[in-house]
């Protein structure tokens, strides 16, 4: 066997019982072993160095491109809005669903008598029909879809006028009092137009913060399996104190006044700390249910105020919705006999920024599937 060591000696023989020049043993197998161990580990970090530096030459490309592109665009741009004509994307598939199950003759048949029908209208005088446009808000916990509803609500507003109709189609399982706070103050804007209807649809979930916003709307439609309600108030606050202290760690809490931090996640927590946090969740809770009593006056809210949720008919029982209704269903039969527009607030992101967006909304959805797992996600409140 013929191996090599590190100073380019080199050893002859049969085993490890071999001689070597000038009469040294050779090294054990342990030894050799350690020393190919050490070689790999060697050559693997040399390879982990190289892909380091090409990925951050690669992130520094990628950044400046990203930079100039921002540079490049006017100050104010942030973002743009989109519509979608709802009639349209209907009719589409209608008559897509008609080329394929009809003959020729009977669907030239047919199409004459919409363009009679279509001249009849017209001279009637009926093409002024009413509006109808679509707001969509997925919530998470962060409530981080409020930017774009601000704006498309903004962008509504410069529009609709008395007769037209707003349709906000809800899902969330609520999230920060601030977030939705600030999302139902959008919605509320909506509401106070005068001659402008708003309409909240909902077909999986409008609990807590989401039922906050949905609230607003006079009239609320909800899917039959659809979870609202949650109106209560809810926080979770790990506390590892003990633990550190068993490993002689200490932390300093240090604050100015007497109620600054009432519960820590590294620091003792204090029965007085405990009962000012418990009494400041009740204080939201009371404003949770006064806002709930104020746009649904004739709802019990010392009933359903306790925390629970409802699905759909269920909810339609304790007045949290007013119809069974899918949001599907409802604008199919809108396009009857109004024009209806989904709006929507595209955000101008850079490359870097809709990859952390992406990696971001990953995190959060992976972080939300772990709380299901953990608790019950019909307790998700605000």
């Amino acid at each position: 066997m013929l191996a090599r060591l590190a100073g380019g000696a080199k050893w002859t023989g049969s085993g490890p019982t071999g001689r070597v020049p000038g009469g040294s043993r050779p090294p054990s197998a342990v030894a050799y072993g350690i020393f190919r161990l050490s070689q790999f580990l060697a050559e693997y970090g040399l390879f982990l160095a190289k892909s380091l530096t090409v990925l951050a030459v690669v992130l520094v490309i990628v950044a400046a491109a990203a930079g100039a592109a921002g540079r490049g665009r006017r100050p104010g741009e942030e973002g743009h809005v989109t519509v979608r004509r709802l009639n349209a994307r209907l009719e589409g598939m209608r008559d897509a669903l008609r080329a394929a199950v009809l003959d020729n003759a009977a669907l030239r048949k047919l199409r004459k008598a919409e363009k009679r029908e279509e001249k009849r209208r017209r001279k009637g005088g009926d093409e002024d029909r009413r509006r109808v446009f679509v707001l969509r808000f997925d919530g998470d916990l962060q409530a981080s879809g409020v930017t774009a509803l601000r704006n498309e609500v903004t962008a509504v507003l410069t529009l609709a006028e008395a007769g037209d109709e707003v349709v906000a189609c809800i899902e969330s399982a609520g999230g920060t009092v601030h977030g939705y706070g600030l999302a139902a103050s959008q919605l509320l804007r909506l509401r106070s137009r005068e001659g402008v209807s708003l309409t909240a649809a909902v077909d999986k979930v409008a609990a807590s913060g989401g039922y906050l916003m949905a609230c607003i709307a006079p009239r609320i439609l909800a899917a039959p399996f659809a979870i609202l309600g949650s109106i209560g108030v809810v926080a979770q606050v790990p506390n590892v104190h003990r633990l550190l202290k068993r490993n002689d760690i200490d932390v300093e809490v240090l604050t100015a006044g007497e109620y600054k931090r009432t519960l820590t996640i590294f620091g003792e927590n204090t029965e007085k700390g405990r009962a000012k946090f418990l009494s400041e969740l009740e204080d939201v809770h009371g404003l949770f249910k006064d806002f709930v009593r104020e746009h649904r006056p004739t709802l019990d809210v010392d009933v359903v105020g306790t925390g629970e949720t409802w699905y759909g008919r269920h909810a339609l029982e304790h007045g949290l919705c007013d119809e069974l209704l899918t949001s599907d269903e409802y604008l199919v039969r809108a396009c009857e006999d109004a024009d209806v527009f989904e709006v929507r607030w595209v955000e101008h992101r850079t490359p870097v920024d809709r990859f952390l967006h992406r990696a971001a909304s990953a995190f959060a959805d992976a972080g939300e599937r772990v709380l299901g797992r953990l608790g019950n996600p019909r307790d998700w409140t605000r």
